[in-house]
């Protein structure tokens, strides 16, 4: 017992994966009789989305009470998070759309689903704003739940000193939700066996193709959203050079891939913007820490890839509208989503059940792809990294708090 909790949870993942190839292709009579801890497993991830979405969202909202953060430089960091969101969704989408990752995946035995005819446009923004929050909370309908949080958020903050007591809370009921979900994740290997051994034993191997393919545009979404986004940023806006820049933030890059965890890079790029960015340490202190929170380019980029790979999985062929719907609330889901591992594979469920994906099939597609996650999560995090640093620079540049060095002298 000692040396299985000694291991790495990823590590243990794999070792159930790989457990679960073996019964699957080897032993497939007794798939049904391990089949319950795979239902265990799915029922439990459900257990927790909704309250990982509103008390995230919430708290994170909150996180910004701080005067500093609300004035010129708070404002500006985050419309400019908003905007490099919406376009790593985009990316995100349209990686998955061109290279189709989720056509014929296996997905533990979920059938194809349609949709049927999607609300109108005007109805669907309606349903942004709940008239009953404790039922939207009880259906678990995301858009309107993200909403609420939101705007509970800032209710607390304009409470300012009767809303600190509150504001604790949300901040104490997220730390234990995370603790909650690190019990759920020591199921995971069990879960992954079972899940992986059906899915082998309807499927045979080819189940693993479509994850190969998923990798793929988990690399190109990055790569994309870096040179398309990040690097025009620093070199219109915040006018610095290119080449330097990103040599002098690759200790934030490594950390964030060896990690998978945007808060456990904070420190590192706090570092880096004061001694090699040289940017002034209010402006630094002010920005990274929103970033920390808020700043999930690769999250957004990979829960867009994520919702159209289920969509594919499903059978489902996404119209304009949908693809609208995906848009804003990956958005929005990505602005809530922890800086802690596989936390986006949570948030998907905001967006699959805002286009009428039921729960159980979520947490299918969501067990499906967990065993694999790791390594995917590592590469998005690397896009998340990079823009918390793009931004901050940006940010300092509008304000003029960059420390800009003397003609020929580098800057890095």
């Amino acid at each position: 017992m000692k040396r299985w909790f000694a291991l790495p949870l990823w590590q243990r993942v794999l070792g159930g994966l790989a457990l679960g190839v073996l019964i699957g292709l080897w032993l497939p009579a007794i798939v049904p009789w391990i089949g319950f801890v795979g239902d265990l497993f799915v029922r439990l991830i459900r257990m927790l989305v909704v309250p990982i979405v509103f008390v995230s969202i919430a708290s994170g909202v909150t996180a910004l009470a701080d005067p500093r953060k609300l004035g010129s430089v708070g404002g500006r960091t985050v419309a400019l998070f908003a905007f490099t969101t919406v376009l790593a969704v985009s990316l995100g989408m349209l990686a998955g759309l061109i290279v189709q990752p989720g056509v014929g995946a296996a997905i533990g035995g979920a059938q194809a689903h349609a949709l049927g005819e999607p609300k109108p446009i005007y109805d669907q923004l309606m349903g942004i704003v709940p008239t009953n929050i404790v039922q939207s909370l009880a259906e678990g309908d995301m858009l309107a739940i993200i909403f609420f949080a939101m705007l509970f958020g800032f209710g607390v903050i304009l409470a300012g000193e009767e809303g600190k007591p509150m504001a604790g809370l949300l901040q104490s009921a997220s730390r234990v939700l995370f603790h909650l979900v690190r019990l759920v994740m020591e199921v995971t290997p069990f879960g992954v066996c079972a899940l992986i051994a059906r899915a082998v034993a309807d499927n045979g191997v080819a189940v693993f193709t479509n994850i190969g393919w998923l990798a793929v545009c988990v690399a190109l979404g990055v790569i994309a959203q870096v040179l398309f986004v990040h690097l025009p940023l620093i070199a219109f806006v915040a006018r610095l050079p290119v080449g330097r820049f990103f040599k002098g933030i690759i200790d934030a890059l490594v950390v964030a891939f060896s990690t998978a965890s945007s808060a456990a890079t904070l420190p590192v790029a706090l570092r880096i913007a004061l001694d090699k960015l040289r940017i002034e340490p209010g402006v630094a202190s002010t920005v990274l820490p929103i970033g920390a929170s808020i700043g999930k380019d690769g999250t957004a980029m990979y829960v867009g890839l994520l919702s159209i790979f289920s969509l594919q999985a499903l059978g489902v062929q996404p119209d304009l509208p949908t693809l609208a719907i995906v848009l804003l609330t990956g958005s929005l889901a990505a602005f809530g989503t922890a800086p802690i591992p596989s936390a986006s594979l949570f948030m998907l469920a905001a967006v699959l059940a805002a286009v009428g994906v039921s729960p159980e099939q979520t947490a299918l597609i969501v067990g499906f792809v967990l065993p694999f996650d790791r390594l995917l999560d590592m590469t998005r995090t690397v896009a998340s990294a990079s823009a918390n640093l793009t931004v901050t620079a940006t940010v300092a540049r509008w304000e003029k708090a960059i420390d800009d060095r003397t003609p020929g002298d580098p800057l890095l």
